[in-house]
C-alpha cells in the first residue's frame, strides 16, 4: 500500500514540474512567435501567437508520448534517429524564415499550410527529441552502472585468488626447505604470518596506502632472502613513504616480485640476482624489477598446472582498476627477465 502511495507521489510530483516548466517556457515562446507574426505582418498577431503557443506544447507533449510508444519496442535509441529529428527540427525552423519570402500570391491557403505544417513538425519533433534523448541518455547510464557493477565483481573475485595462489606458491616452498634446511623453517612461519595477516585482512580494499603496500613488499623480500640465502644477490632502491596520500591496488607489485624469486628455483645458476626499483615520478609511480633466469633451465621444467595464473591475474587488474592509465612492459630474455611498469598516481 505504501509503495502504491510513494508511487502516486512521485507522479504527482514529475507532473507539477513539467506544468511549472511549461508555464515557464510558454512566456519567451509566446514572444518568439508574436515577434515573427509581426515580421510576416499577421493580423491578430497577438491572438494567433497565443494560439500557436498553446499548439506547439500540444505537440511536444504529443510528440513526447508517441516516442514513448515507439521506443517501447526498442531495445536501444538509434543515434540516427535522434540526429533526424534534430535536422528536422533546423530544416523546418530555416523553413519558416525562408517562406517569408517565397508565398504563393494566389494560393492563400497554400501559403497557411507552409507556415502551419512546419510549425506542428517542429513541435513533434522536439517533444520526440527530448523524450528519446532522456531515454538514450537513461539506458546508457544504466549500462554504464551494469558494466561497473560486473568490473567490481570480477574485481573482487580476482582480489580473491591472490591469496590462495600466493599462499600455494610460498607452501610449495617451505616443503622443500623442510626437508633440506628444517632450520630455517620457524622464522619463515613467523614471516608468513605477516604476509597472511596483510594479505587476507588488509588487501580487500580497492586501494591501499602505497607505503603499506611497500612495507609488504619488503616483509617478502625478507622471507625470501631467509629462504634463498646466501645465493641471492639482490639490490633494492625503494623509495620511502611516510604518509597515506599516494595509494595502489592492493597484491599488485608483488605479483612481479614473487615471479623474480620464483625463477630462482628453476635456474642451474649458482647465484640469482634480482634488481628492484620503485620510484614516484610527477604524476606517475614508477616500477622496475630485473632478475636473472635462464629460459633453457626453465623448458626444461616441468610446466606447473598453474603457472601463469598470477601474470594474468594482475594483467587483468590493471584493466579494470587502471583503464588508459597505466604502461606495462615485459621482456622475457635468455639470461634476464625484466619488467617496468609505470601507474598514474591515486
Amino acid at each position: 500500500m505504501s509503495s502504491i502511495f510513494n508511487s502516486d507521489n512521485k507522479e504527482a510530483t514529475q507532473i507539477g514540474i513539467y506544468v511549472v516548466l511549461t508555464a515557464a517556457a510558454c512566456v519567451p515562446v509566446f514572444f518568439g512567435i508574436d515577434t515573427y507574426l509581426n515580421i510576416i505582418g499577421a493580423a491578430h498577431d497577438e491572438a494567433v501567437a497565443t494560439a500557436a503557443t498553446l499548439v506547439l506544447f500540444g505537440c511536444i507533449y504529443i510528440g513526447r508520448h508517441l516516442a514513448t510508444i515507439w521506443s517501447a519496442r526498442q531495445r536501444e535509441i538509434p543515434k540516427n534517429v535522434l540526429n533526424g529529428l534534430a535536422i528536422a527540427i533546423a530544416v523546418c525552423f530555416v523553413w519558416l524564415f525562408v517562406h517569408v519570402d517565397l508565398q504563393f500570391e494566389t494560393f492563400r491557403g497554400i501559403n497557411l499550410l507552409l507556415y502551419w505544417i512546419p510549425f506542428l513538425i517542429i513541435g513533434l519533433c522536439t517533444g520526440a527529441l527530448i523524450k528519446l534523448f532522456r531515454m538514450s541518455t537513461r539506458k546508457e547510464l544504466e549500462a554504464a552502472k551494469t558494466q561497473a557493477a560486473q568490473s567490481q565483481s570480477e574485481l573482487h573475485m580476482l582480489q580473491s585468488q591472490l591469496s590462495p595462489h600466493f599462499l600455494f606458491n610460498t607452501l610449495n616452498n617451505m616443503y622443500g626447505l623442510s626437508i633440506t634446511q628444517h632450520e630455517k623453517i620457524p622464522a619463515l612461519i613467523l614471516k608468513l604470518s605477516d604476509l597472511l595477516r596483510y594479505s587476507v585482512y588488509e588487501a580487500n580494499e580497492t586501494y591501499v596506502p602505497l607505503k603499506d603496500e611497500l612495507a609488504y613488499i619488503h616483509n617478502y623480500i625478507d622471507f625470501e632472502q631467509l629462504r634463498i640465502g646466501d645465493r641471492l644477490e639482490l639490490k633494492t632502491d625503494i623509495e620511502s613513504l611516510t604518509n597515506n596520500d599516494i595509494r595502489i591496488a592492493p597484491m599488485l607489485l608483488i605479483v612481479f616480485v614473487e615471479n623474480a624469486f620464483k625463477h630462482s628455483k628453476n635456474t642451474s645458476e649458482p647465484t640469482v640476482f634480482i634488481e628492484i626499483r620503485l620510484k614516484i615520478w610527477g604524476n606517475s609511480i614508477l616500477f622496475y624489477l630485473r632478475n636473472s633466469h635462464n629460459r633453457s633451465d626453465i623448458k626444461a621444467q616441468t610446466v606447473e598446472k598453474h603457472s601463469g595464473f598470477g601474470l594474468a591475474n594482475v594483467k587483468k587488474r590493471l584493466q579494470l582498476l587502471y583503464p588508459n592509465q597505466h604502461d606495462l612492459s615485459i621482456e622475457n630474455g635468455e639470461t634476464h627477465y625484466t619488467v617496468n611498469l609505470r601507474l598514474n598516481l591515486r
